[in-house]
């Protein structure tokens, strides 16, 4: 099983998220709305459905793909659960420097709410960061020297002696590498069934 934690006012019915369940089936990929703008509801929410999953899925332990802020969080649980892997796409890992240049800024969701950029929203990411996330969790970024919102450079920095770094020339933010990123997934998602059977 896939679970895909969406980005910054995304939703479960992203292009990525459809894409992913699209080219990965018969694969099962299930993708969680959660309120990212809101960063201890956002864990709270999150927590709550890998909880339950893990409970009720015999010891089967999924992979997670994390999209820019999704990939922040997903980071963050998967130091609190048992992921098979964590792969991030562009991911923000360090939301506090990213948004500081859009206090005061109203942002839209994809479900419609409207909200204010603040310092406090701000900081109130910090809680959530890995100070050092060389501890043996499994790991795979997905980056793109274009974006244009995020600073590839840093994710490249921060997982260089401990992760999969699968990075391209070009792009942008939303991901021009998906199909070929998704061939990695479905690789882990194929080993998985392998050992099982």
């Amino acid at each position: 099983m896939l679970v895909y934690i969406h980005g910054l006012n995304s939703s479960s019915r992203s292009f990525k998220a459809n894409r992913l369940r699209e080219r990965l089936d018969p694969h099962p990929v299930v993708a969680v709305d959660y309120p990212a703008h809101r960063p201890a509801d956002a864990v709270a929410v999150l927590s709550d459905f890998f909880a339950t999953l893990l409970a009720h899925g015999e010891g089967v332990e999924p992979a997670v793909v994390g999209s820019s802020m999704g990939g922040f969080y997903g980071q963050y649980l998967a130091r609190r659960f048992r992921f098979s892997h964590l792969f991030m796409i562009n991911p923000a890992l360090t939301p506090w420097s990213l948004f500081l240049e859009h206090v005061g800024e109203v942002m839209t969701t994809a479900d419609g709410e409207r909200y204010r950029v603040s310092e406090a929203l701000i900081e109130s990411t910090r809680p959530y960061g890995i100070a050092d996330p060389c501890d043996g969790t499994p790991s795979t970024l997905f980056l793109e020297r274009g974006d244009e919102v995020i600073d590839s450079r840093i994710a490249e920095r921060i997982y260089a002696g401990c992760g999969r770094l699968m990075v391209w020339d070009g792009g942008d933010h939303t991901f021009q590498h998906l199909d070929e990123a998704i061939e990695t997934i479905r690789d882990h998602l194929d080993g998985l069934e392998r050992t099982r059977s």
